[in-house]
């Protein structure tokens, strides 16, 4: 008979850690390999709760945690981006989707000797997923095959260390003391509390159920104490969306008690009926002992019980959360689009710092085109305006640059990385951008309060540079938000007309000066404004060739402005041709 000695307990701990660890792995590869999909699923999100049952469904089955998602969704509510009526049915969604991973753990139950049954055995394919994850992370380039390899390494641990696990509790089954251990769970209280502390402890309701379906080798867990068990896990996977909501405002608080308050409403009506119908019915299997694959069966029959009876009391639970969560004093909303909660989930953290940045460019467009208005049509409110845009772009700045950086210490996709390469370089010139602007609204100061009047002629090359700047900065600032290197090719060579254009104008100037058509205080005003115009001009070019540079997957801006003022093709020379007609002075 075999005995269960330190050795056991070693080989239990170190199982432990491994299945642990091939969770996380596994978990990180897919939301980071799933980037994409997720960001299509999260665009279709609808106020139709139904919709948002499938939607947490479907993300938690793509990243295997339902902790990530909720805390997603967390963050979602916190920044305003979802409401609290649209976050119920995610949450609910999301208890579904987490019972995918003990069916897989299950397999490592199967029995039979056909080969099969066999091959379907972990043992049998985990090592395969291993040596073919080794082979794609080592000798592929690809990093769309690294992630894939990734996958297959982290599925290959996590089996590995469940088996390990399953060997080490074995002798359990001859141990009397274990056994009676088990028999408490049977008391429904104390099997809930157990389920409960078990999953916050290690906060994954998926690898607390798979700690569950290794210890069922030992033949000593029966129904009655792996059913409250099962709830009690539910009930503790709600501790990570708990801890995450703390700093939050209301409304993500309220998400966080709903999640909370869900899973405990769920586990009471489960199992109150199912010990009265055990009570009246007196179920024989209550007694027999589980494997790894009725583990699962009841961690999604107990799912899909919860939420198919407490779904259609969504507003009941939205009611609910208001009234254990009150409203006090409105929070104050610094920048919630850059909630720290998301960097969890790089790609979802991703698409809000892109929408910041687009909301940077376009109030740097904005700014220049109230600050060119200026110059003829002096308004000291536009002018309020125009500094109070600026302070909010200087922290946008701050905040994404801090935030971006957060980001790129991330398990990133390829695609991700080249998303943050672009804008942290780009958000740089946007707020540059916005400082000529402030530039241009003194020098109008500076024309009202000294009563500067221009020349016809000098009134008419601002307003002609103004235009090709203000057209410039338009089609920067649609090539970043809609990543179109199509629009950022059309960029260069109307800089290169804005750059001849600035000379020619500087040349007028200077010959003015000297007829004395206006006094050297008028022109180091002119001087002033077409400098910071060209300016603007140049920072376009920098948002353009990023573009480029990035989606050809290099960056060598000076390169490849060098390379593309050599080009000597029809298509440039056409389009420098058509801005200098445009443009003409």
């Amino acid at each position: 008979m075999n005995s269960f000695n330190i050795f056991n307990i070693l080989k239990l701990s170190g199982g432990l850690a491994i299945f642990l660890y091939g969770m996380r792995i596994l978990s990180e590869a897919l939301e980071k390999k799933s980037g994409g999909r997720l960001k299509k699923i999260l665009e279709s999100l609808t106020s139709s709760s139904f919709k948002g049952l499938i939607l947490g469904i479907g993300v938690t089955a793509i990243i295997q945690s339902s902790s990530a998602t909720t805390v997603m969704v967390i963050g979602f509510v916190n920044s305003g981006i979802m409401s609290l009526s649209q976050s119920i049915g995610i949450i609910m969604g999301a208890n579904i989707g987490t019972t995918v991973t003990p069916w897989l753990l299950s397999l490592a139950g199967i029995q039979g000797d056909s080969l099969f049954f066999n091959f379907l055995k972990p043992s049998s394919f985990s090592p395969v997923f291993a040596v073919l994850g080794v082979i794609f992370i080592i000798f592929t380039k690809s990093t769309a095959k690294k992630d894939v390899g990734t996958i297959f390494l982290g599925f290959a641990i996590l089996m590995f260390g469940m088996e390990m696990m399953s060997e080490a509790v074995k002798p359990l089954a001859d141990v009397p003391e274990f056994t009676s251990i088990l028999t408490l769970f049977s008391n429904p209280v104390l099997g809930v509390l157990t389920g409960t502390l078990l999953t916050a402890v290690i906060q994954s309701s998926s690898a607390s159920v798979g700690i569950l379906q290794a210890l069922s080798v030992t033949g000593g867990i029966t129904f009655a104490a792996a059913i409250p068990i099962i709830t009690g896990q539910n009930i503790g996977t709600c501790v990570t969306a708990l801890i995450s909501s703390a700093g939050a405002n209301k409304n993500a608080k309220r998400a966080a008690v709903i999640h909370l308050v869900f899973n405990v409403l769920g586990t009471i009506l489960f199992l109150a009926l199912f010990y009265i119908l055990n009570s009246i019915i007196n179920f024989e299997f209550v007694s027999r002992t589980v494997n790894a694959a009725q583990i699962a069966i009841i961690h999604t029959v107990f799912n899909v019980f919860a939420t198919a009876i407490l779904f259609p009391f969504s507003k009941t639970l939205e009611k609910t959360a208001y009234l254990i969560v009150r409203d006090e004093k409105a929070m104050p909303q610094a920048n919630i689009l850059l909630d720290e909660r998301f960097l969890s989930t790089p790609s979802v953290a991703i698409i809000r710092a892109k929408e910041l940045t687009d909301k940077m460019a376009a109030i740097s467009l904005d700014m220049l085109f109230m600050a060119t208005d200026l110059i003829c049509n002096y308004d000291e409110e536009r002018a309020k305006e125009i500094t109070q845009l600026e302070e909010k772009v200087d922290m946008f700045e701050d905040e994404l640059g801090s935030y971006l950086v957060k980001l790129s210490g991330k398990n990133l996709s390829a695609q991700d990385s080249r998303e943050i390469s672009k804008m942290l370089h780009s958000i740089g010139d946007f707020e540059r951008i916005g400082d000529h602007a402030i530039n241009i609204c003194e020098s109008a100061q500076e024309i009202r309060q000294k009563n500067i009047v221009f020349t016809d002629k000098a009134r008419k090359e601002i307003e002609i540079i103004s235009s090709a700047v203000k057209e410039i900065l338009d089609m920067a600032v649609k090539a970043f938000v809609d990543d179109d290197t199509a629009i950022a090719e059309c960029i260069e060579p109307l800089e290169e007309v804005i750059d001849n254009l600035k000379a020619k104008l500087k040349d007028n100037h200077i010959d003015r000066v000297k007829k004395s058509e206006y006094t050297i205080e008028v022109g180091f005003v002119f001087s002033d404004i077409i400098t910071d115009l060209e300016r603007v001009a140049d920072h376009c070019s920098n948002i353009a060739a990023c573009i480029i540079q990035i989606a050809q997957d290099s960056f060598d801006m000076h390169r490849y402005l060098s390379s593309i003022k050599r080009y000597e093709e029809n298509s440039f020379k056409e389009q420098i041709e058509m801005y200098s007609e445009k443009y003409k002075v």
